[in-house]
């Protein structure tokens, strides 16, 4: 099945990722018009118009949602409103927060605006009060109280000499507060549902309010009277004036005077005449989209309209949370950019060269995306909750050059919603479509298909038929379907039904958690691949969705309920590398023609891309371990000709603390070791002075290398400041290892002090009373006596590193007269000795007992018989037979 030059696939890593950044809120654009600012749950995203990338995101460090949000209009200060009751001021460039305080309101911020200086903020409370602050004397300077239920808006006259803010609260009326007085002056009546928003004139003579009422209102705000009442048929959620002394007369515009834009439930923008109250343009729908009137909370109705003056565009913002943007004077769609996907149902890739991906999600719009530039294209046609419950197949056709995609062909013959369908691989003659009807349609594509959607293909069904978990076979064009074979295995449903593109090979996922390979030829099941054993099998199994064949059909990668994606390969049956970067079910997954990239679409909104990194991997693992070998040799040269600071430097680049024991060791091996390993560890740099005292914790739990890190952490604790040596990283973790092993260390070696001064004090303190007795060196580890020409061998036990007890103290030696020395037998003799109380050996043989008096240089120790009259003697004895 595999082809032997064929190289597995064995990694994937993540190139890109499309990610909700927006969720509904306030949206607001910067004044250079580069930026789009939206909230999107506990942040605050800031959107690059130009790339459709997100630059910047401004999160609460509570994970408190943001009910609100004010970017001041000189684009420098950014200020957040949390349900915590906190304002955080931000340097929204830097992502850092700057100063922290209490919004003194009982509960949530519902509005927030800045004056046109970038000095005052106003915030809207939900307790019906309007607080102002001064952002750069830090108080709060307004405390307005009157208003009836939430303030949902909160704007200030553009004159701020006039020093005047307007108000909106539940009670459908419009606040003026003189900011000098705090008091409120005129209370504009109009509306009978909530205002939405507010326009100002340039000269700030007048004013546009809109309302969920249908209408909106032109007030003279000299005389604080409405002029005007426009019926506009829809619930207006935001107008927008158009600029005065521009060419709209694409827009309808063909008079002087005040101009306005409406966008609202209807999900078209509309231009009105305020002075004669007529509607002089609508813009056309898009295409593909469904007539009719529009309902409150459509998908296609509009919650913002924004302007950008400088460039002449506008942008708007659906219920759908889909941010576009439109260039005057037509109205011409510029860019588009979806913040939230909500559930992603599938994906495939699209175009020529796999350029673009096309979405589909539980909404009735099908988004297709340039991987290049993340501009969006958003199709409309399907009607229903998504793309398929509208009972139809549409054929979709790209223009290679542009990009664009249209509707070019609609099939409607099913009776229940479209669940799967399928094109032709040969020649793309025909399509399959099944449906929750429990039939599946064969239908006939045409030879030509149009270049526009302009005239759409009214496409019909050659073949209907029921079918389950069955193969069917098509035959020779035209001809219908035929019975080929039922596979049978699954215990639950089977979600994926796939082809291999090599092999005769078919295979199938299912809700029990299993892959199944199915031969062709006698229908039979070839491998299982089970991603859950054991009892959890039926009850909490991951139940896999897609399959796809990679590596020429002898791997798989399957997605499934746990948000995992997992390589297979089929001939070993293993799970080779698993995928996480969902946090929910995984719906779509699909790779390009070249096999070397994926995507992958979850339950959790957001879909990734994948890039394969075998040979990438591969070649920097080769790579790594080319260099590791010439950075190895040139260690050991290093060595060889004692240039240690360089080989300490390359040691430590390494990592491998091992090596770098042994060139400390090799420094101090040295004549005047110490002062040369002083010097060499003052000129390392600061990290690797981080990596040498990370070295010495795991060195200092060892008695063979923990010499060698107190010389290190000595020169250290010597030459560097505790304030220098705490800011290095971990240090306060790795000095707290050390502590415990040095007292360790410290204590062991004061035993063996004390022990070495042993020789020395019999030396000192032992008299020579008789003849002697020779005790030569047979080996390192052993010493012969020769006492009155009789020879025994004493076993040297080392005492380093070990505690010995007083009744552990006495050293047997052996007899081994008749195997290494011609004398006599004896039975044995001892050595006792007791090194913690500074007893002198004493030697007891033959009844007798013997003091060491004499060591000499070249290894014999000189022993003396006791005198009978001795009155340790008796003690002696008394200790042996102990």
């Amino acid at each position: 099945m595999a082809n032997v030059n064929l190289q597995f696939k064995t990694n994937y890593a993540v190139s890109s990722t499309i990610e909700p950044f927006y969720k509904g809120g306030k949206v607001q654009i910067s004044k250079d018009e580069k930026y789009i600012f939206c909230t999107c749950g506990t942040r605050v995203n800031v959107l690059e118009i130009v790339t459709g990338k997100i630059v910047h995101s401004i999160e609460q460090d509570d994970q408190e949602d943001i009910t609100s949000f004010a970017l001041s209009l000189d684009d420098e200060i950014l200020v957040t409103a949390s349900k915590a009751l906190l304002l955080k001021q931000w340097e929204w460039k830097q992502a850092q927060c700057t100063r922290s305080w209490r919004a003194i309101h009982n509960v949530p911020i519902a509005s927030m605006t800045f004056d046109p200086t970038s000095t005052l903020l106003a915030t809207g409370g939900c307790d019906g009060t309007i607080k102002l602050w001064d952002v750069l004397k830090q108080y709060c300077t307004h405390n307005l109280k009157g208003s009836s239920g939430v303030v949902h808006l909160v704007d200030f006259h553009p004159d701020m000499s006039l020093l005047q803010l307007f108000s909106s609260a539940s009670d459908c009326t419009i606040r003026v507060w003189d900011l000098r007085s705090s008091q409120c002056v005129c209370i504009l009546k109009s509306h009978y549902s909530p205002v939405t928003s507010l326009a100002f004139t340039p000269d700030g003579t007048s004013m546009v309010s809109s309302g969920r009422d249908k209408i909106c209102t032109v007030w003279d705000l000299k005389t604080r009277t409405a002029k005007r009442t426009v019926p506009v048929y829809e619930a207006v959620e935001s107008v927008v004036l158009l600029p005065e002394g521009q060419d709209l007369s694409e827009m309808g515009v063909k008079t002087r005077g005040l101009h306005f834009i409406t966008a609202g439930s209807k999900g078209v923008l509309r231009v009105w005449e305020a002075s004669s109250a007529r509607c002089v343009f609508t813009q056309t729908p898009p295409s593909g989209s469904q007539g009719g009137e529009v309902e409150d909370g459509d998908p296609r109705s509009l919650t913002h309209c924004l302007p950008l003056p400088s460039s002449l565009r506008l942008a708007t913002v659906t219920a759908e949370h889909n941010i576009l943007l439109y260039q005057l004077p037509g109205l011409t769609t510029q860019k588009q950019f979806v913040g939230y996907n909500d559930e992603v149902l599938d994906v495939k890739f699209l175009g020529k060269n796999d350029s673009h991906i096309v979405v589909a999600t539980n909404s009735s719009q099908l988004k297709v995306f340039d991987l290049d530039t993340s501009s969006c294209q958003i199709l409309y046609g399907h009607t229903g909750e998504s793309s398929v419950q509208d009972k139809t197949v549409r054929l979709w056709r790209q223009d290679q050059e542009s990009g664009e995609v249209c509707c070019v062909g609609l099939g409607s013959s099913h009776a229940n919603a479209v669940g799967s369908i399928t094109c032709s691989r040969m020649k793309e003659s025909f399509l399959v479509s099944g449906s929750q009807d429990c039939t599946i349609k064969v239908w006939d594509l045409p030879d030509t298909v149009p270049e526009t959607d302009s005239d759409i293909l009214e496409l019909s069904a050659r073949v209907t038929e029921k079918a389950h978990d069955k193969l069917w076979s098509l035959g020779a064009p035209g001809a219908n379907l035929a019975l080929l074979g039922v596979f049978r295995g699954h215990r639950r449903g089977v979600w994926c039904v796939l082809f291999s593109p090599m092999d005769q090979v078919l295979a199938t996922s299912s809700a029990d958690g299993s892959i199944k390979l199915w031969g062709l030829q006698d229908f039979s099941c070839l491998k299982v691949c089970v991603v859950e054993v054991g009892a959890q099998l039926f009850e909490d199994a991951c139940l896999l969705f897609y399959l796809i064949f990679v590596s020429r059909g002898t791997q798989l990668l399957s997605s499934g309920t746990d948000g995992l994606v997992k390589l297979w390969t089929i001939k070993t049956n293993e799970c080779v590398k698993t995928l996480d970067a969902h946090q929910n079910k995984v719906w779509g997954l699909h790779a390009t023609r070249k096999d070397d990239r994926m995507v992958t679409a979850s339950a959790d909104s957001n879909i990734t891309v994948w890039t394969d990194v075998t040979e990438v991997e591969q070649a920097e693992e080769q790579a790594k371990q080319e260099d590791q070998i010439l950075k190895k040799q040139e260690l050991s040269n290093l060595l060889h000709e004692k240039k240690y600071l360089k080989a300490l430097g390359l040691a430590i680049s390494l990592d491998q603390p091992h090596t770098v024991l042994k060139v400390i060791k090799a420094i101090r091996q040295e004549v005047g070791g110490e002062e040369q390993l002083e010097k060499t560890l003052l000129k390392l740099r600061q990290d690797q002075k981080e990596s040498m005292l990370r070295y010495c914790t795991v060195w200092n739990t060892n008695a063979r290398s923990c010499l060698d890190a107190q010389a290190v952490i000595r020169v250290m604790l010597t030459h560097l400041s505790p304030e220098e040596l705490l800011q290095y990283q971990g240090a306060r973790s790795h000095l707290e290892g050390l502590i415990p092993y040095t007292e360790r260390h410290l204590q062991r070696i004061g035993r063996l002090l004390q022990a070495s001064m042993f020789l020395d004090y019999m030396w000192q303190k032992m008299r020579v009373t008789g003849a002697t007795a020779s005790i030569v060196t047979v080996s390192p580890m052993r010493f012969a006596i020769d006492l009155n020409l009789k020879w025994w061998l004493i076993l040297f036990i080392r005492i380093e590193g070990r505690r010995f007890h007083h009744h552990q103290s006495g050293m047997i030696i052996s007899d081994v007269t008749k195997q290494t020395f011609p004398a006599h037998s004896e039975t044995a003799c001892f050595l006792s000795m007791d090194v913690f109380q500074m007893v002198p050996y004493t030697l007891y043989t033959s009844g007798l007992w013997y003091k060491v008096v004499h060591y000499t240089g070249n290894g014999a120790i000189c022993v003396k018989p006791r005198d009978c009259n001795d009155d340790r003697n008796e003690e002696m004895e008394q200790r042996h037979q102990s």
